[in-house]
């Protein structure tokens, strides 16, 4: 029988599905401890090792040495540690990807770069990439997530979200505040004023739009709360249900779990489509009649994405799905 994922996009480019937490660290204590958490949760949820605002200032070629040991230990056993470097104005950016790429490339499920200026930074950024993977070696062009956190990156953002090797455009809401100079009060920095305030609105409608437009992961900003999670809870809700973001930052491991359960799909209609996807592959991907509907490939291709992102959150499927998709 065939997979969906080989059948319902012919000639398009599958729609990324990434775990729907993305969790930063910058010490070596704190990336070891995130490290051990997903081991015991599952990869739900991803850990970037930050090269940029984590280094300490004159330690980047040992930081960056850091995370190449992190990256290939036995500890990270899914695969999903990434790196955040410098950002293109800085002169350590070119050193990250010459020290992380040759020995880690292999096993680094994305690269992240903040802080551009325009779409032109970010394609400086990815072809220096793409000259640092060949010279190592390697076989496959490493996925990029951007950061979008300056008034020129919001300019330019759909066509950030275009360029060749994209798989995330990510909001990065406190450096985007300071770049509006005083003009955006702090009080926007956090909930409930990063949900209301008409630029920041503005911003998150515009990535989420430009990055599901062109097929890549619409990444939303942290919250600051640590501690209560009802609070961090509904921040990724609001996120996931009105803005359209289907993964979120954490800074925190309290964030991880209440991110997760946010961005999962509801189960009565993960139900729904495991139903629908095991007819339809039953007939061959033809049209069928479920519960007196009519659905085809058109419908198909939204419950496909929609049981693939349940499976990233951890969430119990059905069993013959599970099975038949992600044995």
């Amino acid at each position: 029988m065939r997979h969906p994922s080989t059948v319902l996009f012919p000639g398009e480019k599958p729609f990324p599905i990434l775990p729907a937490v993305d969790h930063y660290a910058g010490s070596e204590k704190l990336l070891k401890k995130a490290i051990q958490i997903q081991a015991e949760l599952g990869p739900i949820f991803d850990i970037t090792c930050d090269c940029e605002d984590g280094a300490r200032a004159g330690a980047e070629r040992e930081h960056a040495e850091m995370a190449v040991s992190l990256v290939m230990g036995a500890e990270n056993r899914f695969g999903r540690v990434a790196v955040r470097i410098h950002d293109v104005t800085s002169e350590h950016w070119r050193s990250d990807l010459d020290i992380v790429i040759p020995q880690a490339g292999e096993r680094l499920p994305f690269v992240t770069l903040p802080k551009p200026r325009r779409a032109e930074d970010v394609r400086v950024q990815i072809a220096y990439l793409r000259e640092v993977e060949k010279k190592a070696g390697l076989k496959r062009a490493l996925p990029v997530h951007v950061l979008i956190e300056t008034l020129g990156a919001l300019h330019d953002v759909w066509e950030i979200a275009g360029l060749p090797g994209v798989e995330s455009i990510d909001f990065g809401l406190m450096d985007f505040v300071s770049d509006h100079h005083g003009a955006i009060p702090g009080a926007a920095m956090k909930s409930p004023g990063q949900f209301e305030h008409p630029l920041i609105v503005r911003a998150k409608c515009e990535i989420a739009t430009a990055a599901l437009a062109r097929g890549v992961v619409p990444t939303h900003n942290v919250t600051t709360e640590l501690k209560d999670i009802d609070f961090i809870r509904n921040d990724a809700r609001r996120a996931r249900n009105e803005f359209g973001f289907l993964r979120m930052w954490s800074i925190h491991p309290n964030q991880i779990v209440p991110i997760v359960e946010a961005m999962r799909p509801d189960f009565s209609e993960v139900e729904q489509a495991a139903a629908i996807l095991v007819a339809a592959q039953d007939k061959d991907w033809g049209p069928i009649s479920h519960e007196g509907l009519l659905h085809d490939r058109a419908s198909y291709r939204y419950y496909w994405e929609l049981l693939a992102r349940a499976h990233a959150t951890g969430m119990d499927l059905p069993e013959t799905a599970r099975q038949r998709f992600f044995a």
